[in-house]
């Protein structure tokens, strides 16, 4: 079912501008290795004049050891880190909206402009992006690691209120799909990266295809940025994210 704006309140002079009419939005830009997620990512976010952030840079720094050395990050290495960027995601969003909201007040933007934020991340696993949408809560144990639970669950820890106007906003993937020849070549041209050649195989076999998953955009990493960026805008307005 699609969704409808938010009314405008009229009930008195301070019309609560703190609820944009129309809702924000968290677009994730995915792929493996290679395919380019920062380029597009970056020109996506021009293009829908939205905040970009890289999602490696909020990765710990045992983290990119690891993946400096050539280790493979376990389930428990990445969540902790998609959490975050889920956080980061929100935390951002607030930002906008309070910012927008006094935009608004002082007539300096349109009541209806769409905000949102594009954050790059590998996402290979549905588990991973169901952490990403927010269906999944990473908590911690005994042991210090983490674990997740799903809003499926009867945890109590699971049934928390939302905590900000974005916490519950919904989460669109532009899914960078491309040949393994073609992402071994760009691998191999890309010297300073953290990411070894040799685990592009790995990240290959662990990818469970997002395509057919709800607000899901896909796009080929053989065409060129201008035919990416417009096939994502156009198919993020086909799934109503923008």
């Amino acid at each position: 079912m699609a969704e409808t704006p938010a009314q405008e309140t009229t009930t008195g002079p301070n019309m609560d501008l703190e609820k944009p009419r129309t809702r924000p939005v968290f677009i994730i830009v995915m792929g493996v290795s290679g395919t380019g997620k920062s380029t597009l990512g970056r020109n996506l976010a021009k293009a829908l004049d939205m905040p970009y952030i890289e999602g490696d840079d909020l990765h710990p720094k045992s983290n990119i050891e690891k993946m400096s050395n050539g280790i493979a990050l376990t389930d428990a290495d990445r969540e902790p880190w998609l959490g975050l960027i889920r956080k980061t995601a929100v935390e951002r969003v607030d930002q906008l909206l309070k910012e927008h909201a006094q935009n608004v007040k002082e007539g300096k933007e349109e009541e209806r402009k769409k905000l949102g934020v594009v954050i790059t991340c590998s996402s290979l696993k549905r588990y991973y992006r169901d952490i990403l949408r927010g269906r999944r809560k990473v908590v911690p144990t005994s042991d210090s690691s983490t674990r997740t639970l799903s809003k499926e669950d009867n945890a109590d820890t699971v049934e928390v209120k939302p905590s900000s106007p974005s916490a519950e906003m919904p989460t669109y993937f532009v899914f960078i799909d491309g040949t393994r020849e073609l992402l071994m070549d760009r691998m191999t041209k890309r010297p300073g990266h953290f990411m070894k050649a040799t685990m592009l195989d790995g990240q290959l076999a662990t990818l469970e295809s997002p395509v057919g998953e709800e607000g899901v955009v896909r796009v080929d990493a053989e065409w060129d940025q201008e035919e990416q960026v417009r096939k994502a805008v156009e198919g993020l307005k086909e799934a109503g994210g923008i």
